[in-house]
Protein backbone atom coordinates (compact mmCIF):
# COMPACT_ATOMS: atom_id res chain seq x y z
CA UNK A 1 0.00 0.00 0.00
CA UNK A 2 3.05 2.15 0.80
CA UNK A 3 6.13 1.06 -1.03
CA UNK A 4 7.84 3.98 -0.42
CA UNK A 5 8.15 2.89 3.42
CA UNK A 6 9.57 -0.03 4.61
CA UNK A 7 7.59 -2.49 6.81
CA UNK A 8 9.64 -1.56 10.03
CA UNK A 9 8.05 1.97 9.03
CA UNK A 10 4.11 0.45 8.24
CA UNK A 11 4.03 -0.98 11.73
CA UNK A 12 5.85 2.00 13.45
CA UNK A 13 2.57 4.42 12.19
CA UNK A 14 0.09 1.54 12.98
CA UNK A 15 1.37 1.49 16.75
CA UNK A 16 1.63 5.38 16.52
CA UNK A 17 -2.50 5.90 15.51
CA UNK A 18 -3.87 2.56 17.25
CA UNK A 19 -2.06 4.02 20.83
CA UNK A 20 -3.26 7.75 20.10
CA UNK A 21 -6.24 6.69 18.98
CA UNK A 22 -6.75 4.09 21.95
CA UNK A 23 -6.00 6.07 24.94
CA UNK A 24 -8.29 8.55 23.69
CA UNK A 25 -10.95 6.29 23.76
CA UNK A 26 -9.95 4.64 26.62
CA UNK A 27 -8.75 7.79 28.93
CA UNK A 28 -11.95 9.52 27.82
CA UNK A 29 -14.81 6.84 27.92
CA UNK A 30 -17.35 7.38 31.14
CA UNK A 31 -15.89 4.23 33.02
CA UNK A 32 -12.65 6.07 33.62
CA UNK A 33 -13.23 9.74 32.72
CA UNK A 34 -13.99 9.86 36.47
CA UNK A 35 -10.68 9.46 37.27
CA UNK A 36 -8.97 11.67 35.30
CA UNK A 37 -8.08 15.30 36.47
CA UNK A 38 -9.41 16.18 33.03
CA UNK A 39 -13.25 14.38 34.31
CA UNK A 40 -12.57 15.21 37.31
CA UNK A 41 -12.58 19.04 36.32
CA UNK A 42 -16.75 18.44 35.37
CA UNK A 43 -17.76 18.45 38.49
CA UNK A 44 -15.56 21.74 39.37
CA UNK A 45 -17.08 23.67 36.41
CA UNK A 46 -20.72 22.13 37.85
CA UNK A 47 -19.94 23.54 41.24
CA UNK A 48 -18.35 27.09 39.01
CA UNK A 49 -21.93 27.17 37.39
CA UNK A 50 -23.99 27.09 40.65
CA UNK A 51 -22.23 29.51 42.51
CA UNK A 52 -22.58 32.39 39.56
CA UNK A 53 -25.88 31.93 40.29
CA UNK A 54 -25.46 33.35 43.44
CA UNK A 55 -23.65 36.64 41.95
CA UNK A 56 -25.28 39.33 41.05
CA UNK A 57 -22.23 40.79 39.03
CA UNK A 58 -20.05 38.04 37.15
CA UNK A 59 -17.53 39.70 36.43
CA UNK A 60 -15.03 37.28 38.00
CA UNK A 61 -16.76 34.58 35.60
CA UNK A 62 -16.01 36.42 32.66
CA UNK A 63 -12.75 37.04 33.78
CA UNK A 64 -12.14 33.26 34.42
CA UNK A 65 -13.07 32.47 30.92
CA UNK A 66 -11.08 35.05 29.06
CA UNK A 67 -8.09 33.60 31.05
CA UNK A 68 -9.14 29.94 29.17
CA UNK A 69 -9.33 31.45 25.76
CA UNK A 70 -6.26 33.08 26.13
CA UNK A 71 -4.43 30.26 26.70
CA UNK A 72 -6.15 28.35 24.04
CA UNK A 73 -5.48 30.99 21.42
CA UNK A 74 -1.97 30.80 22.37
CA UNK A 75 -1.97 27.17 21.60
CA UNK A 76 -3.95 27.62 18.21
CA UNK A 77 -1.42 30.38 17.24
CA UNK A 78 1.66 28.00 17.40
CA UNK A 79 -0.68 24.99 15.76
CA UNK A 80 -0.89 27.71 12.45
CA UNK A 81 3.42 29.00 13.42
CA UNK A 82 4.19 25.32 13.22
CA UNK A 83 2.40 24.59 10.12
CA UNK A 84 4.16 26.94 8.23
CA UNK A 85 7.31 26.65 9.42
CA UNK A 86 6.87 22.53 8.28
CA UNK A 87 5.69 24.14 5.07
CA UNK A 88 9.09 26.05 4.76
CA UNK A 89 10.79 22.32 5.74
CA UNK A 90 9.36 21.14 2.85
CA UNK A 91 11.01 23.79 0.38
CA UNK A 92 14.40 23.35 1.60
CA UNK A 93 14.17 19.08 1.27
CA UNK A 94 17.15 18.22 -0.01
CA UNK A 95 18.82 20.34 2.30
CA UNK A 96 17.11 18.93 5.31
CA UNK A 97 17.60 15.35 4.36
CA UNK A 98 21.38 15.91 3.78
CA UNK A 99 21.61 17.37 7.23
CA UNK A 100 19.79 14.61 8.81
CA UNK A 101 21.59 11.75 7.57
CA UNK A 102 24.60 12.96 9.10
CA UNK A 103 23.44 12.14 11.92
CA UNK A 104 24.34 8.80 13.68
CA UNK A 105 21.96 6.17 14.00
CA UNK A 106 19.78 7.91 11.52
CA UNK A 107 19.28 5.53 7.84
CA UNK A 108 19.24 6.77 4.44
CA UNK A 109 16.07 8.54 3.79
CA UNK A 110 14.73 9.56 0.37
CA UNK A 111 12.51 12.69 -0.67
CA UNK A 112 9.39 10.93 -0.84
CA UNK A 113 9.93 9.57 2.78
CA UNK A 114 11.19 12.57 4.23
CA UNK A 115 8.06 14.39 3.01
CA UNK A 116 5.49 11.98 4.27
CA UNK A 117 6.91 12.28 7.74
CA UNK A 118 6.56 15.98 7.52
CA UNK A 119 2.91 15.40 6.12
CA UNK A 120 2.00 13.67 9.01
CA UNK A 121 3.55 16.35 11.34
CA UNK A 122 1.32 18.70 9.58
CA UNK A 123 -1.79 16.97 9.91
CA UNK A 124 -1.27 16.64 13.72
CA UNK A 125 -0.85 20.38 13.97
CA UNK A 126 -3.35 21.10 11.71
CA UNK A 127 -5.63 18.55 13.59
CA UNK A 128 -4.66 20.26 17.25
CA UNK A 129 -5.36 23.70 15.31
CA UNK A 130 -9.27 22.77 14.83
CA UNK A 131 -9.72 21.21 18.25
CA UNK A 132 -8.06 24.40 19.97
CA UNK A 133 -10.28 26.54 17.42
CA UNK A 134 -13.40 24.31 18.25
CA UNK A 135 -12.44 24.88 21.79
CA UNK A 136 -12.27 28.70 21.82
CA UNK A 137 -15.76 29.20 20.48
CA UNK A 138 -17.35 26.87 23.01
CA UNK A 139 -15.78 28.97 25.37
CA UNK A 140 -17.39 31.54 23.63
CA UNK A 141 -21.07 30.13 23.63
CA UNK A 142 -20.29 29.62 27.46
CA UNK A 143 -20.01 33.31 28.01
CA UNK A 144 -23.19 33.41 26.49
CA UNK A 145 -25.24 30.86 28.09
CA UNK A 146 -23.46 32.57 31.66
CA UNK A 147 -24.81 36.67 30.52
CA UNK A 148 -28.47 34.85 29.24
CA UNK A 149 -28.97 34.23 32.92
CA UNK A 150 -31.13 36.69 34.91
CA UNK A 151 -29.17 38.44 38.00
CA UNK A 152 -29.10 36.38 41.56
CA UNK A 153 -32.12 38.49 42.62
CA UNK A 154 -34.53 37.30 39.55
CA UNK A 155 -33.73 33.89 39.06
CA UNK A 156 -36.26 31.90 37.51
CA UNK A 157 -36.92 28.08 38.05
CA UNK A 158 -34.85 26.78 35.13
CA UNK A 159 -32.03 29.00 36.03
CA UNK A 160 -29.85 25.69 37.69
CA UNK A 161 -30.95 24.08 33.76
CA UNK A 162 -29.04 26.95 32.61
CA UNK A 163 -25.88 26.84 34.47
CA UNK A 164 -26.05 23.21 34.11
CA UNK A 165 -26.01 23.59 30.29
CA UNK A 166 -22.92 26.19 30.62
CA UNK A 167 -20.81 23.78 32.57
CA UNK A 168 -21.45 20.91 29.77
CA UNK A 169 -20.54 23.29 27.19
CA UNK A 170 -17.22 24.39 29.26
CA UNK A 171 -17.02 20.69 30.00
CA UNK A 172 -17.50 19.90 26.11
CA UNK A 173 -14.70 23.11 25.53
CA UNK A 174 -12.16 21.23 28.03
CA UNK A 175 -12.54 17.97 26.21
CA UNK A 176 -11.72 19.60 22.83
CA UNK A 177 -9.04 21.70 24.24
CA UNK A 178 -7.25 18.14 25.75
CA UNK A 179 -7.61 16.50 22.36
CA UNK A 180 -5.48 19.42 21.42
CA UNK A 181 -3.20 19.27 23.38
CA UNK A 182 -2.44 15.64 23.57
CA UNK A 183 -1.46 16.29 19.78
CA UNK A 184 0.90 18.57 21.06
CA UNK A 185 2.48 15.47 22.63
CA UNK A 186 2.10 13.07 19.94
CA UNK A 187 3.39 15.68 17.31
CA UNK A 188 6.79 15.33 19.30
CA UNK A 189 6.68 11.37 19.31
CA UNK A 190 5.92 11.69 15.58
CA UNK A 191 9.18 14.07 15.03
CA UNK A 192 11.64 11.14 16.35
CA UNK A 193 10.43 9.40 12.76
CA UNK A 194 12.64 11.33 11.17
CA UNK A 195 15.45 9.25 13.00
CA UNK A 196 14.14 5.94 13.07
CA UNK A 197 11.06 3.78 13.31
CA UNK A 198 11.75 1.99 16.18
CA UNK A 199 12.77 5.00 17.90
CA UNK A 200 9.43 6.85 16.71
CA UNK A 201 7.45 3.62 18.20
CA UNK A 202 9.73 4.17 21.59
CA UNK A 203 8.65 7.77 21.71
CA UNK A 204 4.54 7.50 21.35
CA UNK A 205 4.89 4.59 24.36
CA UNK A 206 6.77 7.07 25.98
CA UNK A 207 4.54 9.34 25.23
CA UNK A 208 1.86 7.58 26.08
CA UNK A 209 3.44 6.68 29.80
CA UNK A 210 3.31 10.74 30.19
CA UNK A 211 -0.22 11.14 29.56
CA UNK A 212 -1.21 8.12 31.93
CA UNK A 213 0.71 9.38 34.57
CA UNK A 214 -0.57 13.04 34.25
CA UNK A 215 -3.87 11.93 33.79
CA UNK A 216 -4.17 9.38 36.11
CA UNK A 217 -0.82 9.07 38.78
CA UNK A 218 -0.02 12.72 38.95
CA UNK A 219 -0.15 14.95 42.16
CA UNK A 220 -2.78 17.41 40.66
CA UNK A 221 -4.96 14.30 39.60
CA UNK A 222 -5.12 13.67 44.01
CA UNK A 223 -5.12 16.98 44.84
CA UNK A 224 -8.06 17.34 43.02
CA UNK A 225 -9.81 14.34 44.07
CA UNK A 226 -8.95 14.99 47.42
CA UNK A 227 -6.52 12.25 48.09
CA UNK A 228 -3.85 14.90 49.19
Amino acid sequence: MMPFLTPIDIVAVIWFFGLWIGYNLIADSEQLRHKSVVGMMHEHRSRWMKEMLSRDMRMLDAMILNHLQGGIGLFASTSILAVGGLVAVLGATDKAIAVLSALPFVGETTRLEWEVKILLLMTIFVYAFFKFVWSYRLYGFCAILIGAVPSSTNLGADAEARAEQAAKIGDLAGRHQNRGLRAFYFALAALVWLMHPIAFMIATSWVITVLYRRDFRSRSQRIVSGEV
